[in-house]
């Protein structure tokens, strides 16, 4: 690695890495930028809370899309599977007698 520059390690997704570091530093900016904020406790709690409600409900959401996804891609990918064992099948037939 080089000093000052970022190298993503091998394998790893770097939009996976870019969408992390962008939750982390939006999750930070919102809490510092609450906690700066010129509010009274009680309503700065009330607004901490439902923030964090949001951001879970959110979260869910994109958890629920990802599965179903998820679901789709295997659904495709069986498909294809039996698709091709069964055209193969006649093929590994005439293999094994021949």
């Amino acid at each position: 690695m080089r000093s000052g520059n970022y190298q993503a390690a091998l394998g790893s997704s770097t939009v996976g890495t870019a969408l992390t570091f962008l939750l982390i530093g939006l999750g930070a900016g919102a809490l510092i930028g609450l906690l700066y904020a010129p509010k009274p406790g009680k309503q700065m709690r009330k607004e901490l809370r439902r923030k964090y409600e949001d951001a879970r409900e959110t979260l869910d959401d994109w958890t629920d899309q990802a599965r179903e996804v998820a679901e789709g891609a295997i659904d495709r990918g069986t498909e294809f599977a039996e698709d091709f064992r069964e055209r193969v099948a006649p093929l590994a037939r005439n293999l094994r007698r021949g």
